[in-house]
C-alpha cells in the first residue's frame, strides 16, 4: 500500500506556527524523495509528490536557517526524523524550541 507524508511544525516557544522551514523528504539510503517548506499555519500537507511505498524514511529540517532568520540561536541546526512508513497517509509533526524539540506520530 503506498502513501503520503504530511507534516506540522509548532514554535512552542510562542505557540504558532513555524511558517517557512524548509524540509526535506528522503528514504533509508538518504535519496531525496521530495523538499518543501511550511506553509503560513506551519504545514506541509502532502510533502511527497506522489505514494511512496512502506519503508524507512527520514525528515529533515531546516531549524537553524529558521531561527537564523528570526535573529535566534539554537542548539539544533537541524531536527531529522526517521520513521518507518507502514502504509496509509503518514503525519509527522514537529514541536520546535531553540533548544529542544519533541516529535509524534500524528494523524
Amino acid at each position: 500500500m503506498t502513501a503520503t507524508v504530511s507534516t506540522h511544525v509548532l514554535d512552542a516557544v510562542t505557540g504558532t506556527p513555524a511558517a517557512g522551514v524548509a524540509v526535506v523528504l528522503t528514504d533509508a539510503d538518504g535519496t531525496r524523495i521530495a523538499a518543501g517548506s511550511t506553509d503560513a499555519d506551519g504545514r506541509i500537507g502532502a510533502i511527497t509528490p506522489s505514494p511512496i511505498p512502506p519503508g524507512r524514511y527520514r525528515l529533515a529540517f531546516d531549524t537553524g536557517a529558521w531561527f537564523a532568520a528570526r535573529g535566534r540561536d539554537t542548539f539544533y541546526p537541524e531536527v531529522v526524523v526517521a520513521f518507518d512508513h507502514l502504509g496509509g497517509h503518514c503525519h509527522v509533526p514537529l514541536l520546535l524550541s531553540p533548544f529542544a524539540y519533541s516529535t509524534y506520530r500524528g494523524s
